[in-house]
């Protein structure tokens, strides 16, 4: 029998990690790095559920989304520091 659960977690896993990266870019040009609880929170929660859902699928992934939120947070800041070196446009909007 052929066990797919190997592949469907580094799947998902590289899809999330893919989805992080230009909501990490989004936030810090509109909200710029104030926005790191969100990903705190969202992190927070995701552990929560990790440690409470019974599938092994189910809590891996979250657990994978929680440690990207968290991951986040310290691309948010490094974002910041790839704007003040004029590698990803500033928003003129943002004071």
């Amino acid at each position: 029998m052929v066990n797919y659960t190997g592949i469907i977690i580094g799947a998902s896993v590289f899809l999330m990690i893919g989805v992080f990266h230009p909501i990490v870019i989004k936030a810090e040009y509109y909200w710029g790095t104030g926005c790191w609880p969100v990903f705190a929170t969202a992190g927070a929660g995701a552990v929560v559920g990790s440690l409470l859902v019974e599938s092994t699928i189910v809590s891996v992934l979250l657990g994978a989304f929680a440690f990207s939120a968290f991951w986040s947070i310290l691309e948010l800041f490094e974002q910041k520091k790839r704007v003040e070196r004029g590698w990803f446009p500033k928003n003129p909007k943002k004071k």
